[in-house]
């Protein structure tokens, strides 16, 4: 399957999550919500244990395996599931777009990843379209502590930004899916206790559970096998640019399925973001 396409349907995938995340937030508690995602990845990869067996551990990477997991999912959507109610979803957008920057920075020193003309005047169009689109998006009354917000929504890009370039280290001695199953069972170890700490729910809605359903396993397990296959595949400069794609699709879709309507200047935000990728694209290997 082609990499630009992997990537696209992974993004879309991440893009969708934040429609099934708010239903599911809407009802139960937050950790509990990503308790029952990383659960749902892990038992599905062990369904799948024919292929996750075949991990052999290889020895000093125990560090990179650690970051990993800790990056993503732990740390990540602990920050993330938080931020998004402390914050606006335009201005968690700004601090989005810096992920690219914080991946060719950590790239360049980890793993010595160097850079090209079109992936940095790719990733900058996808910023600049991305910080665009924040500042151009009808304000909402959705943000009660945003200085709050916005900082743990820096720490999550800090961690997703570890874990691309984590990842991209680790797929040359691993697979994708013994990946994924390591990362669901640390989220499930991760977020276990926490369910000490919360009132869980008597009684249950049919939709927010289909929610956690389709997030733990079209989302967590489908975008995460599509993105690390291409990863392995790319650049982690060209992963970080179609990230950028993330918010472009949630919005698309709130519009499509919660009947917003886009501006003009949203729409050219979008276009921008669009044309970043098709420069990065060049940098993509065959």
């Amino acid at each position: 399957m082609p990499v630009a396409l992997c990537f696209l349907v992974a993004t879309f995938l991440w893009g969708s999550s934040f429609v099934a995340l708010k239903a599911a937030i809407a009802v139960y508690p937050p950790t509990f919500v990503i308790f029952l995602r990383m659960l749902l990845t892990f038992v599905i990869c062990l369904c799948l244990w024919r292929w996750v067996k075949r991990f052999e551990y290889q020895k000093g990477d125990w560090k990179w395996l650690l970051v990993m997991s800790l990056a993503e999912p732990c740390l990540y959507f602990l920050f993330e599931g938080y931020a998004m109610q402390y914050t606006s979803a335009s201005q968690a957008g700004v601090i989005v777009a810096s992920l690219p920057l914080m991946v060719a920075f950590f790239a360049f020193f980890l793993i010595k990843e160097k850079l090209s003309k079109s992936i940095v005047l790719g990733f900058s169009l996808c910023i600049v379209g991305s910080v665009l689109l924040s500042l151009v998006s009808p304000y909402t009354d959705q943000a009660p502590n945003p200085l709050l917000g916005n900082t743990l929504e820096l720490l999550a890009m800090i961690c997703a930004a570890f874990y691309v370039v984590s990842t991209k280290h680790l797929l040359h001695r691993y697979s994708a899916l013994s990946l994924i199953a390591l990362q669901g069972f640390a989220g499930t170890i991760f977020f276990l206790p926490f369910l000490f700490f919360i009132d869980l729910p008597t009684e249950h809605n049919y939709q927010a559970l289909i929610s956690i359903i389709y997030l733990g396993s079209a989302v967590t397990l489908g975008a995460y096998a599509m993105y690390n296959y291409a990863l392995a595949r790319s650049s982690v400069l060209t992963a970080a640019a179609f990230s950028n794609l993330v918010p472009i699709f949630a919005l698309l879709l709130s519009a499509l399925l919660l009947n917003e309507v886009l501006t003009v200047w949203q729409w050219l935000s979008i276009a921008i973001v669009f044309i970043g990728i098709l420069v990065s694209k060049r940098h993509v290997s065959s």
